[in-house]
């Protein structure tokens, strides 16, 4: 898979209607998995969406998830810029770039989902999101 850049939503409690809305404009193939699904199946945001993924037919893609409970949620300040994909080198390298100088939020890591995953602020105050998928 190569590396790619989208938009990512980000929503309080309704992202799974917001997403199925999309899927209605876009069309395409929808993934919805759940806070519950990774590890919070007791927890008040149990069934709130971790992570949707919209893939349209035309190579749109679109992801958002729910903000957790205790998290800040701005309107119109909801989206981030997503890199995602499985060339691990030039994900980490667009990382190191990204993160130097603006705030780590998430450090770069192995999460519990199992891919390696970090969030910041680039120095510009843009939100950017890097994702490297385990095969």
């Amino acid at each position: 898979m190569a590396s790619r850049l989208n938009p990512y939503l980000s929503f309080r409690d309704d992202a799974r209607q917001a997403m199925e809305f999309y899927k209605g404009v876009f069309g395409g193939t929808l993934t919805l998995n759940t806070f519950g699904e990774f590890g919070s199946p007791e927890g008040a945001d149990a069934d709130k969406v971790m992570h949707a993924q919209l893939e349209a037919e035309n190579g749109f893609t679109l992801m958002a998830s729910d903000t957790p409970a205790g998290m800040e949620y701005n309107p119109g300040t909801n989206i981030s810029v997503s890199l995602s994909g499985d060339d691990a080198d030039d994900l980490r390298a667009y990382w190191d770039k990204l993160s130097d100088g603006g705030t780590v939020t998430v450090p770069f890591e192995k999460q519990m989902w199992g891919d390696e995953f970090g969030a910041c602020f680039d120095k510009f105050g843009i939100p950017w999101m890097v994702n490297v998928v385990q095969g």
